[in-house]
Order: C-alpha cells, then structure tokens, then sequence
C-alpha cells in the first residue's frame, strides 16, 4: 500500500492502541480538523457535499504547485465522520499530486476500525477519499 508519511504516521498510531481505545483516538482527531479558510467559510458554495456520509460533509481540494490542500467541514455534531475528515485533511496536506492520488481506495480499513465503527461510516470515508482524489484529478488538469 502506498500512503503518505502522515497518513502513515496515523495507521501506526491507531494499531499501536487497543482496539477499544481506537474510537477515543478518532474522537481526537475531530477536535483537530482545519477550520475552513475564510474564502470557503464565506462561501459555502464553493464546497462539495459527500453524498456517502449521512452527515453532511463538505469538502474542496486546491492544488496549487503541485501540492494539495483538503479543505473539509463537517458538523461537531458528528464526530466520527468529523474525525475522518481531519484524517484524510490532515494526512494529505502539502502532498504532492502523485502522492495523494497514490493512497488506496481501501485505506480507511487500514486503521483498524471495523470493529469500533459501522460499515456505513467507513463508507462514508471512502466516499471522501474518492471524491478528494478526483477533486485533485480536475485541478490538476486545470494547471
């Protein structure tokens, strides 16, 4: 599997936990998610909403240089699916094009959650990697 050193960094912490304490160390990670940048919170428009996620998640991805940058939002109210978004934002953040599209559509599954989450919600991440990834596609034509 080839992921970035982030989102590397991320599987290794969830396997070094206890199954039962994975869910505690996703909770975390939504309190981490990236505020929007003004230009998006301002216009929300601009966002794309993930159909796959019962709760509503809006991301962008800009690609500027060659790296990305994953811009999400999702209600605190729904703090798996926030804790997701702050995982794919954070992990392929400053990656360079290649790297992001490299990441498996299957990585969800990687950080050892099937037993502490529903099936539904791992979908729902895989729904925001597929649409992160294809964001990056139509940017990067656009360079």
């Amino acid at each position: 599997m080839t992921i970035t050193p982030a989102l590397q960094q991320t599987v290794d912490d969830f396997h070094a936990m206890a199954e039962s304490d994975r869910l505690q160390l996703l909770l975390e990670f939504a309190d981490e998610l990236p505020a929007l940048p003004q230009r998006y919170a301002d216009h929300p428009d601009l966002l794309e909403r993930v159909a796959e996620c019962q709760s509503p998640v809006f991301l962008f991805v800009e690609v500027a240089d060659g790296r990305v940058h994953v811009h999400a939002t999702a209600p605190a109210e729904a703090p798996t699916t926030r804790g997701f978004a702050s995982i794919l934002a954070q992990g392929l953040e400053g990656t360079s094009v290649e790297d992001a599209l490299a990441v498996p559509m299957d990585f969800p599954r990687e950080l050892g959650l099937d037993s502490v989450v529903s099936p539904l919600r791992l979908r729902g991440m895989v729904g925001m990697l597929g649409r992160i990834q294809r964001q990056i596609r139509e940017r990067a034509l656009e360079l």
